[in-house]
């Protein structure tokens, strides 16, 4: 039965203050993590973070940083705000926050004169004595386990819950899910190839193949796309153990790899061709690399929350293209 015209109004605004009730976080909030723990007593209204990517967990849920790390790779105009940045600022009307230059380490006088209420640093290599220096400033919200192990879901469900926005950071998570899924259902002739994300192929010495393990986000990405870990991969996944590496006079370890994904340019493919090792890998005989560059595409490789929606795409097409070249 349709709500009476006088009483609809109180009903409607009853149910959103009940809504609004059971997201809402209640504080102070405690967050473990691999130094121990962290007490926020309030929710925070200025929010810093330093150290790759962390920013954009805070301004995906519409919150402008007062401080954030300057871009280090992939700024195409040398501003250091990455294109995905700056669209979300400009979505937002926002300036661009202070950016700590981060090429010598933490600027923690920097961090220190925008006066954060909370420092988020999830994904991060924040040593004990930076996590001590910077927890003298504000509270801080590091890594659980490891050193820049921590995925991009697990970056927005820890500095989200830093904000107070446990359920919002929730919400986030499932849309960039659903849009991967739906992007990657573009691409079938993905789905079930192997692919190996290489550290670094030297050109003046190509004798060791260093690659990154399923304990790296890099890695765990290609998983979200529907590609799998050759035999190397997975076995060089111990705990703890982010990377691997193994002689390239044992190249047949690599001949379940379908793709290789790495960062460089065609000098680096064409090096790699004419070495007599390094050749014979399936995925150089087929022409299955992607080479990423110091791009934007090169740098959503390592997914963010804003990268993924802005660049993967790009990323599909280029792994689109390597996996019809695969026999």
């Amino acid at each position: 039965m349709p709500l009476r015209p006088s009483l609809a109004p109180y009903v409607i605004a009853i149910a959103s203050f009940f809504a609004t009730a059971a997201g809402a976080q209640d504080f102070p909030i405690v967050i473990d993590h691999a130094f121990g723990s962290t007490t926020i007593t309030e929710k925070p209204t200025r929010v810093a973070t330093v150290a790759w990517a962390n920013h954009e967990v805070p301004l995906a849920l519409g919150i402008v940083p007062v401080g954030m790390a300057r871009a280090n790779f992939g700024d195409d105009d040398g501003d250091g705000v990455l294109p995905w940045v700056a669209d979300r600022l400009d979505e937002l009307k926002a300036e661009v926050p202070v950016l700590f230059d981060e090429g010598d380490g933490i600027d923690f006088e920097a961090v220190a004169a925008t006066a954060p209420q909370v420092i988020l640093a999830a994904y991060s290599g924040l040593s004990r004595a930076d996590y001590d220096t910077l927890s003298n400033i504000a509270p801080v919200v590091p890594y659980e386990t490891a050193p820049w192990s921590t995925s991009w879901r697990d970056m927005i469900r820890l500095n989200a819950a830093g904000l107070g926005m446990v359920a919002e950071g929730d919400a986030l998570i499932d849309r960039i899910e659903g849009e991967i899924a739906q992007k990657v259902a573009a691409y079938p002739e993905i789905a079930g190839k192997t692919a190996m994300f290489i550290i670094h192929l030297d050109v003046r010495d190509l004798s060791v193949i260093r690659f990154y393990s399923e304990n790296d986000t890099r890695v765990q990405f290609l998983s979200d796309i529907g590609l799998a870990s050759p035999r190397a991969v997975q076995e060089a996944s111990q705990p703890g153990q982010f990377a691997g590496e193994i002689s390239a006079e044992r190249i047949d370890t690599f001949d379940d790899v379908d793709i290789i994904v790495t960062y460089g340019g065609q000098p680096l493919l064409d090096r790699v061709k004419s070495n007599l090792l390094t050749a014979h890998l399936p995925s150089v005989r087929n022409g299955a690399v992607v080479l990423l560059g110091n791009n934007p595409v090169g740098t959503s490789a390592n997914p963010t929350p804003l990268s993924i929606t802005a660049v993967l795409d790009e990323y599909l097409q280029l792994l689109s293209t390597a996996a019809q070249a695969v026999e």
